[in-house]
């Protein structure tokens, strides 16, 4: 628990010594927080001992085992403590200390299970995420713990005690206990049980597997295209789709190769997908889709079914009104868009809107995992330090390539200690390092993705919520992708993107046709691209519908046809890689429910002025500060002081295909 007076502390910034400067005579200088991230990792001293995170007993892998012990401890009084009081608020708050004790614990192991360079970190991570998993899944079906929550919950008389928040929470765990069999007898409790540890096992082969290359023999493809393949002996492997190649025999092999089925992963999949159904059904839902939507703005599958269908048939009618002519030559921007600039935008940006500064800190040795991580410490310019953001943005091998957001431990207030639970989050990229002549520089879809990550980052900094189970990006699914899909319009606005966007040699600025150009690039294939989606999202849902009785690749050829368009692939098996049916399984639309949200939000509360502070405190009020401690749809409507439609819903994702035609004339004429 971090104290609160730690944000009246000096905070350390990254030297300018290290700072790269190219060999021109114009320098271009940057803010602090830019300078941190356009200089070299200072080293850290190896003398200091500290655990990750500051975590004193993770310092090496075998403490693991000593944190999750004392997690499992204080579980056993927590757990004590939450049976045998009153009905009440402190019913409430026991729980939530129960759930921020294991998560905090679990979330930390999580991460650093697939993050850490260390085989043997990784490997003490992950049975902690096990052992850890197991005793939540037992928890959830704990009678007795249930009773005590029912016991408030069913007296009208103390319920209507409760403030809205600690109402909600209470329901929020009440669900957990239903969704997990609680109401049922003891034998098929018993059986919920054994379903959910057995899905933890397929869900984690599933993930580990949809990642791994597949291999072919070398004398398989013609010899001077195995340069652009990882060799194995007399193999090549193939870990990905090499959709950025120029050379098209390239991307096909590697399309036939990576997506060739894996016997035993479809074996996984169709054992994870029957055992989300059984369970759904054991615990009293129709399918696995309906017991996942509970909760979010979609509710159930039929309502995003009907937005999905509209939406598909204006996609495609808006494919054919958009002008293929105009390209963009990401390797033109890049110059203009270092990582420090960038991160100096992101600083500006959130200081106009939030009144919030991003400060460096150095990290203590064994703090991070990797020497390349930065830290940053998020300070509001009256409330003090909001929380920390570990910056974890450099490729290095055996890092995942996707782009994420983890929570290390969620804010809360601490009744114990009358202080409040910092939030810290880890930010992961994987972005070029910098070289001798110059710093990290991005193409305009890496600067995207860092604004994107980033405003995940500030939910979960933003947020104040009196209960760390609803903390940050702790809310409905399709409601946590809106503020980071919203930071995507700020990344391709010129207002914002002038403050910062200057080349890293002469500090000359980022032209405005340039900006205007690369806006309308994204309409080029975006009809296309929200159709993709759209695919994706209702081969989601029909996996976890009701059983078809025919195979995940049947099901795919179909759902391919009637919502894509393109032919199928013999011989290939894309649901193998589709790794987000394990996080997002039945969810996956809520990208676009996000996207449709991010977009009125910027239509009629930023498009006038991005960099507005009023309206910036008055998005941080209704949307960002209550993390899941509202109803989704109820912030929705606070914000946009109006409740939304389903046709709103497609209206909104339709408009943002609508060409530019200023811009296709301004182009022309230039």
């Amino acid at each position: 628990i971090v104290e609160m007076s730690a944000c009246k502390r000096l905070l350390s910034f990254v030297k300018h010594r290290n700072f790269w400067t190219p060999a021109r005579r114009h320098v271009t200088t940057w803010s602090p927080v830019g300078a941190a991230f356009n200089a070299k990792a200072q080293r850290l001293n190896v003398f200091e001992k500290n655990g990750l995170f500051g975590v004193p007993e993770l310092s090496c892998p075998a403490g693991f085992q000593v944190a999750t012990k004392t997690a499992l401890k204080d579980t056993e009084r927590l757990l004590e403590n939450a049976c045998s009081g009153p009905p009440g608020v402190e019913t409430v708050q026991s729980f939530d200390h129960l759930s921020d004790g294991l998560c905090k614990v679990a979330d930390l192991a999580d991460f650093i299970k697939v993050a850490h360079p260390d085989p043997a970190f990784r490997e003490a991570a992950e049975k902690t995420c096990i052992e850890i998993g197991t005793v939540v899944e037992k928890l959830n079906t704990n009678v007795e713990l249930c009773q005590s929550l029912k016991k408030l919950l069913d007296n009208p008389d103390i319920a209507a005690q409760l403030d809205p928040d600690t109402r909600r929470v209470a329901e929020l765990f009440m669900f957990d206990f239903e969704i997990s069999g609680i109401h049922l007898d003891e034998k098929l409790r018993k059986e919920a049980v054994a379903l959910h540890v057995k899905l933890l096992d397929l869900n984690n082969e599933f993930l580990v597997g949809s990642h791994l290359p597949n291999r072919i023999a070398r004398s398989a493809i013609p010899e001077h295209l195995h340069l652009h393949f990882a060799s194995e002996g007399s193999f090549v492997q193939v870990g990905g789709l090499h959709a950025d190649s120029p050379n098209d025999l390239v991307r096909e092999i590697a399309y036939r190769i990576y997506l060739y089925p894996n016997a035993d992963l479809m074996e996984c999949l169709e054992e994870l997908l029957k055992c989300r159904y059984k369970l759904a059904k054991l615990v009293g839902y129709e399918s696995y889709g309906h017991r996942a939507l509970k909760g979010t703005m979609a509710k159930t599958p039929g309502s995003y079914v009907s937005l999905t269908a509209k939406d598909f048939t204006m996609m495609r009618n808006m494919k054919k009104k958009l002008n293929p002519r105009n390209s963009v030559k990401p390797s033109l921007y890049s110059p203009y868009l270092s990582l420090g600039a960038c991160m100096e935008g992101l600083n500006n940006l959130f200081s106009q809107l939030y009144g919030v500064s991003l400060m460096s800190e150095h990290p203590a040795a064994g703090e991070v995992w990797s020497e390349d991580v930065r830290k940053l410490a998020v300070v509001h310019e009256t409330e003090g330090l909001l929380g920390y953001i570990y910056c974890d943005f450099f490729h290095r091998q055996d890092k995942p390539h996707q782009d994420c957001h983890f929570t290390i431990r969620g804010g809360r207030w601490c009744q114990e200690t009358g202080q409040y639970q910092l939030p810290v989050v880890v930010l992961m990229l994987s972005l070029p390092h910098p070289t001798k002549s110059a710093p990290t520089l991005l193409t305009p879809g890496m600067m995207e993705n860092l604004f994107h990550e980033m405003g995940h980052a500030m939910h979960s900094m933003l947020g104040r919520t009196r209960y760390q189970h609803v903390t940050g990006t702790r809310c409905a699914t399709d409601f946590a992708e809106v503020p980071s899909i919203l930071m995507e319009y700020f990344a391709t606005d010129y207002r914002v993107i002038s403050q910062f966007a200057r080349h890293y040699e002469t500090g000359q600025p980022l032209p405005e046709t340039m900006v205007a150009r690369l806006c309308e690039s994204k309409k080029v294939c975006g009809a296309a691209d929200t159709q993709l989606q759209i695919f994706y999202a209702v081969l989601d849902q029909i996996y976890h519908g009701k059983p078809q009785n025919c195979s995940t690749t049947d099901i795919l050829k179909d759902m391919q046809q009637k919502f894509y368009g393109l032919p199928y692939t013999p011989n290939t098996a894309w649901q193998l890689r589709f790794s987000h049916l394990i996080g997002y399984g039945a969810k996956y639309y809520s990208y676009l429910m996000s996207r449709a949200v991010a977009s009125m939000v910027w239509k009629q509360c930023f498009v006038q002025d991005p960099l507005s502070r009023d309206m910036g405190e008055r998005y941080r009020r209704e949307m960002l500060a209550h993390g899941g401690a509202k109803e989704p749809m109820l912030m929705v409507e606070g914000m946009l002081q109006r409740r939304p439609t389903i046709e709103d819903f497609v209206d909104a994702l339709v408009s943002e295909l609508n060409p530019n035609f200023e811009t296709f004339i301004m182009d022309s004429e230039s």
